[in-house]
């Protein structure tokens, strides 16, 4: 009989992305049917209820403590489960004989531990983390909000309080960044060279760095501000302040903004801070249109054009044809996207191509998913209702296994886009991943499987290792995530 066996360690901290690595290991164990490690906030409870995760234990939790969820078969594999991750839960924390690395509790103990560092990540639970934004900003640290689920009232004031203080405030919801040639959070290896970029989405950077860098070229900084800094609220302030970096920087020669189109009141700022540069910039707001930029600017429709457009333009390396064309009965392309901007920019794609399209992350020209059952479906499964209480799927692909699934049995369907984004905290296989989950889902006259693979050589994960394994399971690798999508219009006859 199912069980769901809570654990509540008291005051206890580990940062986000190692809780969702360890909860993807936790939900592979034997037995183990869901499973999630979560600090005890209010928003964080109800997740896992929300889940079917939350005991009486964790229930009680304080915000504080952190709560080990497993849901298993019987209470034998709910406890094994619990006996074997916890010692991993517990390493690199002090302990009472010294035996393990000691690692700072407090920004002010990390401060004194290292007062050479100029930044901090916070990776808290959104309700402490701008207090301790706060702390770190009044010490004169850049900072880098991992964060999520924080109000826009306190992003305004710290955003503020950095300006103010000459610092950097990368986020809320900042995933990547890459400073003087060092990946943080979800980032990627590239080379160092003279192109600098201000972003609001992390796939989005890494998408565009990966792209100049396979292309011969190089990274001075990659800035992250956080999904919501260009909305009408918050005014952009990192993003100018970014661009002020960027400007001031000998080495940077080209700039690149990535973002969704910023607010009506915002845009005319940044306009105006671009025209004040004598660098050259490259505009790239997913899905704006009709922009009315200064001289020393050009817009970019797509990531792929915004890496072109700083490279001097020309075409990348295409790749090579899919194959047949599909027959008539399977029509559909069904996107399956764990990088929200890549599954953005595919729906532009098929827009710019004249097809529906319906996504749960819609651009604009798209509709819901459930607005128009003959679109082109694109999913972004980074968005919340898929990874309540699990990994981004960047970390556990395994959150593609089901909607895979359903396309791979769906008929009408001819064409899966797949995205694989791999580098700094990224699975360190999501390619062979992928192929075994192939294994036990494909039969005959299935659907025609197009990937691409955002990294590079550099990485962790080694981009053309990656595209080998996908290659030897039949399936087809584009040079970008821009190509997959131009493949899959190719392969239905599609001019675009």
């Amino acid at each position: 009989m199912e069980v769901t066996l809570n654990i509540v360690f008291q005051g206890f901290y580990k940062d986000s992305v190692a809780l969702m690595r360890l909860s993807r290991d936790l939900a592979a164990l034997d037995g183990v049917n869901e499973a999630g490690l979560m600090m005890g906030s209010p928003s964080n409870k109800q997740i896992l209820k929300d889940a079917g995760l939350l005991a009486d234990e964790g229930a009680a939790a304080e915000g504080g403590d952190l709560i080990l969820a497993i849901r298993a078969n019987d209470s034998a594999a709910a406890q094994k489960a619990a006996e074997t991750i916890e010692p991993q839960i517990k390493s690199q924390t002090r302990s009472a004989d010294g035996d393990t690395e000691w690692r700072p509790q407090t920004i002010r103990a990390a401060a004194k531990a290292n007062p050479g560092a100029n930044l901090a990540l916070i990776s808290v639970p959104g309700e402490f983390a701008a207090a301790e934004a706060r702390k770190a900003i009044s010490r004169g640290l850049n900072v880098m909000m991992f964060s999520d689920n924080v109000s826009i009232e306190d992003e305004i004031s710290l955003k503020i309080q950095a300006r103010e203080e000459g610092v950097l405030m990368m986020g809320p919801d900042c995933g990547t960044a890459i400073l003087d040639g060092v990946p943080l959070a979800f980032a990627n290896q590239v080379k160092r060279g003279d192109i600098g970029i201000v972003g609001a989405s992390g796939t989005g950077i890494q998408e565009v760095t990966s792209l100049i860098s396979n292309n011969g070229r190089g990274v001075s900084h990659a800035i992250g501000v956080g999904g919501r800094d260009l909305k009408d609220e918050i005014g952009g302030v990192s993003t100018l302040m970014g661009i002020d970096r960027l400007d001031a920087d000998t080495a940077t020669k080209h700039i690149i903004l990535i973002s969704k189109p910023p607010g009506e009141k915002v845009l005319p700022r940044i306009m105006d801070r671009i025209a004040q540069s004598a660098k050259p910039f490259t505009v790239c707001f997913i899905g704006a249109t009709d922009l009315e930029l200064p001289t020393n600017a050009t817009a970019a429709r797509t990531l792929k054009d915004a890496a072109q457009a700083a490279l001097g333009g020309g075409e990348f390396e295409q790749s090579e044809s899919v194959g047949t064309s599909l027959p008539e009965s399977r029509k559909g392309i069904r996107g399956l996207y764990s990088g929200g901007t890549l599954a953005a920019e595919s729906q532009l794609i098929l827009l710019d191509a004249g097809l529906p399209v319906a996504s749960n992350a819609a651009v604009p020209g798209a509709v819901g998913l459930s607005e128009n059952n003959e679109a082109h479906q694109i999913i972004d499964l980074g968005d919340d209702q898929y990874t309540q209480g699990r990994p981004h799927p960047m970390i556990d692909p395994e959150i593609r296994h089901e909607p895979l699934a359903d396309a791979m049995a769906d008929s009408t369907i001819g064409v899966i886009l797949i995205d694989i984004v791999i580098g700094y905290g990224a699975h360190p296989d999501p390619a062979g991943q992928l192929v075994t989950m192939l294994d036990d889902l494909r039969g005959e006259n299935g659907p025609a499987i197009i990937a691409s693979v955002t990294g590079t050589e550099l990485d962790p994960q080694v981009r053309s290792s990656q595209i080998k394994a996908l290659e030897a399971a039949d399936i087809h690798v584009a040079e970008s995530n821009a190509d997959a999508a131009l493949a899959a219009l190719r392969l239905l006859g599609v001019n675009s």
